[in-house]
């Protein structure tokens, strides 16, 4: 497909930029199809505040600090929102912005699309995540019913605002046609999906080989919702009810649980067995999972997590790793043979599910082998790239007739 070079503006906040590899994916899709792709986004350390990265023009604002609370997200969100309004002011006066396509959460950036719209941009949803249901996974009882209906309303609001909406799954499309109501035609479902190019496997870590007779591997976010602590509670009955302390787990990443889960992992005394890496590059990632006979998702079932898709689940599967995996439905729809299913919840399960793929070898290399050829012909990238050009094939489409319209209004 051939573009008209439409400029697309990238609105990003709970990720660095070319660090989200969703983002990074679809502004890189937009280019080659020619398409003139900014992304604004907060900075990492060491990123500068306006850089091109394989022709995509970055523009960053100083992140803010680290919290937990709500008050903090609070003003997370209403700092970023402010940041990204004044670096749009930036990007536009430098060329006008044809399309904006905002990636949640957070939703408010509705509030700069309609800005944008009333200004002839046409607009984009990405529906990453469910921010009402992630906010009730995130402070569970202390979450606030106003709160929640605020955020349904943002995301209301951002569905309807849309010109096209973006899905990830086929759960996420049924939310944002019943929830909301938004005509089937606006939706398109575009997959996460991992980077083959970039997710081989490696010549693993010796060192961590040597910790143990088998090693289970994490990546990811360690927010509270994300379920780390159900699987260190699965590595203590892995550990001291199973009785298999030939394991050593290596979990990668960071978030606003990471010192309290470590913390945690002190009190249920599996530090020997545990090792929370941190943020790593991608070359010590590939290592590191590349040593592990096992790979995790211990995400525990709730209304978000049951309805949506794990970016890591389909990493590790990229690599040709093994899975454990409370049993959600969405789930069952990425992995299917590549995973073993535990009770959803269930710890003790999750540790016998562990057990067992420690004891059968052949059974690691057959999911392995599913999960990786599933990525192969289904799941990579390359298959959802035509879904995005079709929104965008679409939008162009709009953006010609509204140009043509007011051509003939200026005609004598």
């Amino acid at each position: 497909m051939e573009s008209a070079g439409s400029h697309v503006l990238m609105l990003l906040e709970n990720d660095h930029y070319p660090q989200d590899s969703r983002v990074r994916n679809e502004a890189s899709t937009l280019v080659s199809a020619g398409y003139q792709v900014s992304v604004i986004c907060p900075k990492s350390s060491g990123q500068r505040w306006r850089e091109s990265v394989n022709g995509v023009r970055v523009y960053r604002y100083p992140a803010p600090p680290a919290g937990s609370g709500f008050l903090t997200y609070l003003w997370e969100y209403g700092y970023c929102l402010v940041m990204s309004f004044v670096l749009s002011i930036v990007v536009a006066l430098r060329r006008k912005i044809d399309i904006i396509h905002t990636h949640n959460p957070p939703d408010i950036f509705v509030l700069i699309a309609m800005f944008y719209k009333v200004l002839g941009a046409r607009v984009v949803f990405d529906h990453h995540d469910l921010a009402p249901e992630m906010y009730y996974a995130r402070f569970g009882n202390k979450g606030h019913r106003l709160v929640y209906r605020a955020l349904v309303f943002f995301e209301r609001l951002s569905c309807r605002v849309a010109d096209h909406v973006i899905a990830t799954n086929q759960s996420y499309k049924a939310v944002q046609m019943e929830r909301h109501g938004v005509p089937e035609e606006r939706i398109t479902i575009v997959r996460n999906g991992p980077d083959l190019d970039r997710l081989q496997r490696v010549d693993p870590d010796p060192d961590l080989s040597q910790n143990a007779v088998t090693i289970i591997g994490y990546v990811g976010t360690m927010g509270f919702q994300d379920g780390i602590d159900y699987f260190l509670r699965a590595v203590r009955h892995l550990v001291y009810d199973l009785r298999r302390t030939d394991v050593f787990c290596v979990l990668v990443g960071k978030g606003d649980a990471w010192q309290s889960l470590r913390a945690y992992a002190t009190e249920l005394e599996i530090d020997k067995y545990v090792w929370f890496t941190g943020r790593i590059s991608d070359v010590d990632l590939l290592r590191y999972l590349s040593a592990a006979d096992i790979c995790v998702d211990p995400d525990p079932s709730n209304p978000f997590n049951d309805r949506s898709t794990m970016i890591k689940m389909m990493e590790y599967m990229a690599l040709g790793k093994p899975i454990v995996a409370f049993d959600l439905p969405e789930h069952r729809v990425t992995a299917q043979d590549a995973a073993v299913y535990a009770r959803p919840n269930d710890e003790l399960d999750f540790a016998t599910k562990i057990a067992w793929l420690m004891d059968h070898p052949e059974e690691r290399r057959e999911r392995g082998s599913k999960g990786r050829k599933r990525v192969e012909t289904t799941l990579a990238w390359p298959h959802q790239v035509n879904d995005l050009l079709e929104v965008y094939r679409s939008l162009d489409e709009q953006l010609a007739r509204k140009r043509s319209v007011f051509m003939r209004r200026r005609s004598p």
